[in-house]
């Protein structure tokens, strides 16, 4: 059934992102009308384009939005020491957060990349490199100092990018595994690819969960 709306125009147009996102991931792109889109938020399709002039419009911000918190989340929860381990774990446990939280809209912003035009796509792609930069930055710095054994820094950056976001596809609240279980379990594996120095046995806290290596 549709859900109404009121009057406040901001209200409407965080009603039409939030169905979007939805609507997006489980339909796709392509299949989600603009028609259907309105019809879930409760108000006239006409309406919808107040805020949106164009279909690629409302996907290009559902897009922008998800990397601008993503990047913003992450400058907050980077860590002040100059540890790499320390920085290692902070960036995983923080990733793994992010996209647990925002799981359709995660599944959009991956899978609806080619719906983007040349120059939107472009935007998008500048804004995740800046972020995986973070990423390979502390792989660099881990090597360099001796925390880490890394043979192939922008491999490794990739491959732990794949795996974190990946958590999306299987994890659900409330089954075998809690979010604080999934994210200590992902930092050992993330800890053990880049060989990390971490004494056997001793459980080192990082925020919410903690590496037993």
């Amino acid at each position: 059934m549709a859900r109404t709306t009121g009057s406040d125009g901001g209200k409407t147009e965080a009603a039409v992102r939030e169905a979007a996102v939805s609507l997006i991931a489980r339909l796709g792109y392509e299949a989600m009308s603009m028609r259907q889109l309105a019809a879930e938020v409760g108000v006239q399709a006409a309406a919808l384009y107040r805020y949106f002039p164009t279909k690629e419009d409302l996907l290009f911000t559902l897009m922008r939005e998800h990397m601008e918190g993503l990047l913003k989340a992450w400058a907050t929860a980077r860590p002040a020491s100059a540890d790499p381990v320390t920085r290692l774990a902070a960036y995983v446990e923080n990733h793994i957060a992010f996209h647990i939280e925002r799981r359709h809209a995660t599944h959009v912003s991956n899978m609806e990349l080619r719906s983007l035009s040349h120059e939107r796509l472009t935007q998008i792609l500048k804004m995740r490199t800046a972020y995986e930069k973070e990423l390979r930055t502390i792989l660099r710095d881990g090597t360099e100092a001796g925390a880490f054994e890394i043979d192939d820094t922008g491999l490794t950056a990739m491959a732990l990018i794949q795996m974190m976001t990946g958590v999306i596809v299987w994890f659900r609240p409330g089954e075998r595994l809690s979010v604080a279980e999934v994210t200590a379990s992902y930092l050992s594996m993330t800890m053990r690819l880049v060989g990390a120095t971490i004494s056997h046995g001793t459980a080192r806290p990082f925020g919410r969960a903690a590496v037993a290596l």
